[in-house]
């Protein structure tokens, strides 16, 4: 691969985080393609922008057009993996492939109970408290210059509700069928409820594979650094010329 044929990369991350999510993938893939990563609508640097998936997928769109060279890969992650999808629906003329990592599970029927009792509760905690506890979970669990810069960048506990009651109801396999273009369904091994989809997504789609990290979970690109970015890198090089 050229230069030139390498496909821009917009990174989009997972629920109450930000764009520091994807700080180890960004120093490792920037070498070698153009690549960025994104705060979500009520997230990171937007936390006072009001959430909507219209706005979401709108900077998607607009990172996308800020790399240049064509259609873009977009890696997104469980709520943002649900996010790209819609984008991918919306935007396609912009995509050049599709990672969904930590988001191949339907987010309708049973399966969303849970969730929108987890919705419901998330407001009624003190923000600061669930701060010091995502704080100290993520520096028991990593190392700290892999979750540095998400705990940087604060959470969005404020949006959770409102994001993840547009995304609850709204995507099954169905949202995979339109995707033209090759998608990588990406998921940790030990990600046993959000990888409860992942044969069923993969079968909807004419150009799709499912890659597994060993001994991951839901926060894979955490877990193991390294064999995601080398997963996306390996996804990225194998993707079709723009055009």
């Amino acid at each position: 691969m050229t230069t030139a044929d390498a496909p821009p990369i917009v990174f989009v991350h997972g629920t109450r985080f930000s764009a520091g999510q994807w700080s180890t993938q960004l120093a490792a893939l920037r070498q070698e393609f153009p690549a960025v990563a994104i705060d979500l609508p009520g997230h990171g640097a937007r936390s006072a922008q009001p959430w909507s998936m219209t706005a979401a997928t709108e900077v998607i769109a607009a990172a996308v057009d800020s790399l240049g060279g064509g259609p873009a890969l977009v890696v997104g992650h469980s709520l943002g993996g649900y996010v790209s999808l819609e984008f991918a629906r919306r935007c396609p003329e912009q995509l050049r492939g599709l990672v969904l990592a930590g988001a191949s599970a339907s987010t309708r029927g049973p399966w969303a109970t849970p969730y929108r009792w987890i919705t419901g509760l998330v407001p009624r905690i003190p923000a600061d408290r669930l701060t010091r506890w995502n704080d100290r979970l993520l520096l028991r669990q990593y190392p700290r210059d892999v979750v540095e810069a998400t705990i940087r960048s604060g959470y969005a506990f404020h949006t959770l509700p409102a994001a993840w009651g547009e995304v609850l109801g709204r995507f099954d396999t169905d949202a995979l069928r339109p995707v033209a273009a090759p998608v990588l369904i990406l998921n940790g091994e030990k990600d046993t409820v959000f990888r409860s989809g992942e044969a069923d997504f993969a079968r909807a789609h004419s150009d799709a594979r499912i890659e597994l990290i060993p001994r991951a979970g839901h926060l894979a690109n955490f877990d193991a650094p390294d064999a995601f970015t080398d997963a996306v890198r390996r996804f990225a090089r194998g993707l079709p010329a723009a055009g």
